[in-house]
């Protein structure tokens, strides 16, 4: 869906909206350390997807909490927008997060792996290269 800045606003309105209520004003332990990557609300702020991620053993958890202070969380959020309509809130997972993490630990033992054969190779020419000036003496 193509955004407009003024849609880009409201987003990123929305995002830091919820996420300062999370931080000061919901004291539910379960939605600690949960962070908000992202909000997308509709065109005409009736529903609002809101986008966050924690840690992969609190997934059930957290996704509990948020159904239980959704309504708080709502409320909340009106009183701090200025907007006609208390968007309804909807929150799903990102596990965007988790996939890069999956992929930046890929690419590491892959470095890791290329880097040994690196020596391993270094360390077969040299044994060749002794190998050749003890046959020359």
């Amino acid at each position: 869906m193509k955004q407009s800045s003024s849609n880009r606003k409201v987003n990123e309105q929305a995002r830091e909206v919820i996420a300062s209520i999370l931080l000061f004003e919901i004291s539910d332990p379960r939605l600690t350390l949960v962070t908000i990557t992202g909000c997308e609300v509709s065109y005409d702020r009736s529903v609002c997807n809101v986008y966050y991620t924690t840690e992969p053993e609190r997934y059930e958890a957290v996704a509990d909490a948020f159904s239980k202070a959704s309504g708080r969380i709502r409320s909340l959020m009106a009183k701090d927008l200025s907007w006609r309509v208390a968007p309804e809130l909807r929150f799903l997972l990102d596990k965007s997060v988790d996939e890069a993490e999956r992929i930046a630990t890929a690419l590491q033992r892959d470095a890791a792996r290329n880097e040994a054969s690196a020596r391993d190779a270094e360390d077969a020419e040299d044994d060749a290269a002794q190998g050749e000036s003890k046959g020359e003496e």
